[in-house]
C-alpha cells in the first residue's frame, strides 16, 4: 500500500458517497411545449426541462449527454448559514462540500473535451469551491475567478461590504503541457461593448484625417531597463513630416524591428500628432482592422445586476417573484456567447427562475434544466412560453434579435425502479410499465437504451453484437433455446427475467441469463428520492428520554460503597424544570 501523500480538501463525511440509480426520464406531453409554427430553420425543439432531484437528474442524463455539453452554468444555493442554524460549524460545510462534489463529478462526465463549467458564488463558500473543482477537475483546468459586480452599493449592516460575485471558470481538460486549456481554445471572443469601441476615434493629422477611420492609440515603445534592453530595437528612425531623425525615449527602445517600423512609417501607421512634430510617434490601431469581438476581463461591471434581473422578473410575471439571487439576462448573454455557439448544449442543473434556458433559447442553443422546487412549474414554464411565443420583451431579446419559435420538453424522474411489498422484500415498483422496465435496466446494466420494432428481444446494446433482453416472464429451457438459436453464434445476449426454471445454463454459450431484482439489489440506494441541497430539510433528531426511576423494594438495604456498612437515604432536591433544561442545553454543546 502506497503512502504517497497528496494536496486535497478534507471535510467530514468525505469518503462517504452515494450509490446513486441512475433514473428514467418520463415525458409528460401536457407541460411540454412549442410554438405554433416555425418561426426559422434553426428552431430547436429538443430542449429538455426536468422536474426533480438534480442529482439523480444528472445521473439520468449520464448515458445520453456524456461528452456532449458544451457549457454548464450553474448558481447553486450559497450556504449562508441559515438552513444551518442547528449544526456545527464544520458539518454545515462539509454537508454542502459532499453534495456539491457529486454534482461536480456527474457534471464534468457531461462536457465535451473543449467543455467548460460557470459557478456563481459568493464569499461563504467561493473558495473551499474553488479548492475542491481543483480537486475533480485539476488545478491545471482552472480559467478565472470572475468578479461580477452584483449590486451598486455596499450592505449598510458592514463595515467592508461585498458588491460582487465570484464567477469560476473551469475546463474539461488541458492537452499535455499547453499554455491554454482545450476550453480557451475554443472560446468565442467576448462582443465588443461600447466602452471598448470609444477608444477609437478620429484625429486630424498634417495631410488631414486617415481616410482608413477611427482608431486608437498605442505606445511604440517599450520598457528597456533591467536587463530588458534589446540592443536591435534601439535604432533613429525619420518623421515624415519634419525629416528630424528619432530616438526612442531614455529607458525605452522601439517595439518592432527595423525593418517592421520603416514598413509601418510608410503606410503612415504611426500618429506624429496634429502638426507632425510629435517626440514619440504612437501606433495606429484601426477599428476596421480589430478583431470582431475582444478577450473578456476578469471584472465584469457591465452585464446586470441582481436588482435588473429582479425587474425583468417582474416585467414577465407582473409581480416580484421570490427569488434571493437573481441573475440578470445580461450575465447570463456574456457566458453563453463567450463559452458556446449555436446549436451547442448549455446545461443548468440549478435552474432557479430558468434564465438560463431563457437565455440560451434566445441565442440559438439547445438547453437542459434541472430544478425541484415548486417554481419550476409556477415560473418557469411561464416564463420559457412567452419566449418561445415572442412575448418576453425584455431582457437580452433586442440585442438578440429574438422574435420567439422553438420549443421545449417536460420531464419528470420515474420513481425508483424497486420498492418493499408488505413483507419487507424488494419487487419491481407497479408504477414500471414493460418500456419503462427494460429502460431502466439497459441504464443500471450499462447498455443503451435502443429497444427494435422488428427483433423482440433487442431492447438495447452495449456493442454492436452485444444485447440485452429484459422481460418479466419465467424463462424455460424450450424458450432460451429458441432465443439462443435466434442470437447465433456470432452475437451474445443478456436475458433479465423474472426468474427461469432451466439448469445447467452453460447449455447456451451466447446467453447470459440473470433474475431481477436480484441481480441489481446491490448496485444502487433504492427509493431514495432527494439528495438536495436544502438541509433545513433534514428531520430533526428526537430528544433523549430521560431514564424512568427504578421503584425499590421494600426489603432493599443500599450498602456503602466502602465500609459495606447499611448507607443512609439522601433526600435529593430536584431542580426546577426550566433549569434542568438550561443545564441539558450546556452539557450537550460541551460533548460536540
Amino acid at each position: 500500500m502506497s503512502n504517497k501523500q497528496k494536496l486535497e480538501l478534507t471535510w467530514i463525511g468525505k469518503d462517504v458517497r452515494p450509490k446513486l440509480e441512475p433514473r428514467v426520464l418520463v415525458e409528460d406531453p401536457a407541460l411540454s411545449y412549442h410554438a405554433k409554427e416555425r418561426v426559422t430553420d434553426q428552431d430547436i425543439f429538443d430542449n429538455r426541462l426536468i422536474f426533480g432531484d438534480n442529482l439523480l437528474a444528472l445521473k439520468a442524463l449520464e448515458q445520453e449527454f456524456t461528452g456532449k455539453v458544451k457549457c454548464i452554468f450553474i448558481d447553486p444555493p450559497y450556504n449562508t448559514g441559515a438552513a444551518f442554524a442547528e449544526y456545527d460549524d464544520g458539518v454545515e460545510h462539509s454537508l454542502w462540500l459532499s453534495m456539491m462534489r457529486e454534482r461536480l463529478e456527474l457534471l464534468r462526465r457531461l462536457l465535451t473535451r473543449d467543455g467548460s463549467i460557470w459557478t456563481t458564488l459568493d464569499d461563504n463558500e467561493a473558495h473551499y469551491f474553488k479548492v475542491l473543482c481543483d480537486e475533480v477537475f485539476g488545478r491545471e483546468c482552472f480559467i478565472a475567478d470572475i468578479s461580477w459586480k452584483k449590486r451598486d452599493g455596499a450592505p449598510n449592516d458592514r463595515k467592508v461590504g461585498s458588491i460582487h460575485d465570484h464567477l469560476l471558470v473551469y475546463a474539461r481538460r488541458r492537452s499535455g503541457t499547453a499554455k491554454r486549456t482545450d476550453a480557451e481554445e475554443s472560446f468565442n471572443l467576448m462582443q465588443r461593448t461600447e466602452k471598448a469601441d470609444s477608444q477609437y476615434q478620429l484625429y486630424e493629422e498634417p495631410f488631414g484625417f486617415d481616410p482608413r477611420g477611427p482608431f486608437r492609440k498605442v505606445d511604440s515603445t517599450g520598457n528597456a531597463k533591467g536587463g530588458r534592453y534589446v540592443e536591435s530595437l534601439f535604432y533613429p528612425v525619420r518623421n515624415p513630416f519634419t525629416g528630424d531623425e528619432v530616438w526612442p525615449r531614455k529607458g525605452r527602445c522601439w517595439v518592432y524591428k527595423r525593418d517592421e517600423m520603416e514598413r509601418m512609417i510608410a503606410d503612415r501607421r504611426f500618429f506624429w500628432g496634429k502638426d507632425g512634430k510629435a517626440g514619440t510617434p504612437m501606433r495606429k490601431l484601426f477599428k476596421s482592422e480589430a478583431k470582431p469581438g475582444m478577450t473578456a476581463p476578469s471584472i465584469w461591471d457591465d452585464v446586470g445586476l441582481n436588482q435588473h434581473a429582479a425587474r425583468e422578473l417582474e416585467i414577465i410575471y407582473g409581480e416580484k417573484a421570490a427569488f434571493e439571487t437573481p441573475k440578470p439576462e445580461g450575465l447570463m448573454k456574456r457566458v453563453v456567447e463567450i463559452a458556446s455557439s449555436p446549436g451547442d448544449i448549455v446545461v443548468d442543473s440549478f435552474a432557479g427562475s430558468g434564465t438560463t434556458g431563457a437565455v440560451a433559447h434566445k441565442m440559438g442553443r439547445r438547453w437542459i434544466m434541472v430544478e425541484l422546487g415548486e417554481h419550476c412549474n409556477t415560473h418557469i414554464i411561464p416564463r420559457l412560453k412567452k419566449v418561445i411565443d415572442g412575448a418576453d420583451p425584455g431582457g437580452v431579446t433586442e440585442a438578440t434579435g429574438w422574435s420567439g419559435g422553438g420549443g421545449f420538453r417536460y420531464f419528470k424522474l420515474a420513481p425508483s425502479l424497486l420498492e418493499k411489498d408488505k413483507y419487507g422484500q424488494w419487487v419491481i415498483n407497479k408504477q414500471f410499465n414493460p418500456a419503462m422496465l427494460s429502460e431502466a435496466v439497459c441504464k443500471i446494466e450499462g447498455f443503451k437504451y435502443e429497444p427494435s420494432d422488428g427483433v423482440y428481444w433487442q431492447h438495447g446494446r452495449s456493442t454492436e453484437r452485444d444485447f440485452i433482453y429484459v422481460t418479466t416472464q419465467t424463462m424455460t429451457a424450450p424458450m432460451l433455446d429458441a432465443l439462443s438459436e435466434e442470437v447465433g453464434k456470432d452475437r451474445t445476449l443478456l436475458v433479465v427475467c423474472a426468474a427461469f426454471t432451466a439448469k445447467n445454463l452453460e447449455r447456451w454459450p451466447n446467453l447470459t441469463v440473470k433474475k431481477i431484482p436480484k441481480t441489481v439489489l446491490h448496485k444502487c440506494e433504492w427509493g431514495h428520492d432527494d439528495y438536495s441541497l436544502e438541509i433545513k430539510n433534514l428531520p430533526w433528531r428526537e430528544p433523549e428520554p430521560e431514564p424512568a426511576a427504578v421503584p425499590k423494594k421494600k426489603n432493599d438495604k443500599t450498602t456503602d460503597l466502602f465500609t459495606g456498612k447499611p448507607a443512609k437515604a439522601k433526600q435529593i432536591k430536584r431542580a426546577p424544570r426550566k433549569k434542568r433544561v438550561q443545564e441539558a442545553g450546556v452539557r450537550k454543546r460541551s460533548k460536540r
